[in-house]
């Protein structure tokens, strides 16, 4: 005799209706959420620049890795440009928050640097200018960066910071080190921020990196640990290739099982061109 399944009763219907639509919403929000993380890293192709400027006896070079799990996608950038003195600009930073806002905030940060740069007479006046920029049209998030001006006439790099991690230095005749120079508050917080210029004439040979936090920083990894191994990196490499450095230096960001996107400046100047600038 074969027994019938007693009906299920309308709270069992209820149930398993309630339970498709929640796993209809669920995949809705994956897939909004991957369309998402597909734009900002559609963003984040377009408005980084495909070259950085170089001069005869500065190479330059630079690379970016989106964060670890996609997600976080959207908030570093790099950039480099020529000025109309002739002389190059570089920036790098990052964006409080990630996905698309942060992705469009960058874009809007690097069109003010830019701007901006084109008309102001140091680093330090860059990012004041570019605060106020910011501040003007009223966005909630905030960026750290740093500026960095390099005058091939004097050969010597000139350098502002908005609350970002340090760069770091090295010669080939094994002289190394973190940038401890004073800074600002990052852009976009409060109006009329001043940042401090720091210079630095380029007598020796070597390489000059800035990065982001996402490469020296982890869940587990403290920023002091990822400046360390970054340094004792570039010291031993401070006579490659501007692209090997860079990518070498990235590296460290997988050790720091990093959480954030991330990004990496290198500038290999020569001892020549050093020499003839110092002279």
């Amino acid at each position: 005799m074969l027994r019938r399944r007693p009906p299920r009763s309308a709270s069992a219907d209820d149930l398993l209706t309630t339970l498709g639509r929640l796993t209809a919403q669920a995949r809705e929000g994956a897939e909004l959420q991957q369309a998402r993380v597909e734009l900002a890293e559609a963003l984040q192709r377009e408005m980084l620049p495909g070259a950085l400027p170089e001069l005869p006896g500065l190479r330059t070079a630079a690379t970016y890795a989106p964060a670890r799990h996609g997600l976080a996608i959207g908030g570093d950038w790099y950039d480099g440009f020529r000025l109309p003195d002739g002389s190059l600009a570089f920036s790098v930073g990052d964006v409080q928050g990630h996905d698309v806002e942060a992705a469009a905030f960058m874009g809007q940060i690097r069109i003010g640097l830019r701007a901006v740069a084109a008309h102001a007479a140091d680093p330090g006046e860059v990012l004041s200018r570019a605060n106020d920029l910011l501040l003007s049209v009223d966005c909630e998030l905030f960026a750290t960066c740093t500026f960095v001006r390099f005058d091939p006439f004097r050969w010597e790099l000139t350098s502002a910071r908005a609350g970002h991690v340090p760069a770091i230095w090295a010669t080939v005749d094994d002289r190394y080190g973190v940038t401890d120079d004073p800074g600002g508050i990052p852009l976009g917080i409060l109006p009329g921020e001043r940042y401090p210029v720091t210079r630095r004439r380029l007598t020796e040979e070597g390489a000059f990196v800035l990065l982001t936090d996402g490469v020296v920083e982890g869940p587990a990894f403290p920023i002091e640990a990822g400046l360390a191994q970054v340094t004792r990196l570039v010291s031993a490499r401070a006579g490659d290739h501007p692209a090997d450095v860079a990518d070498a230096v990235m590296c460290v960001a997988e050790l720091t099982g990093h959480t954030d996107d991330a990004a990496v400046i290198v500038l290999r100047f020569e001892a020549a061109a050093a020499a003839a600038g110092a002279g």
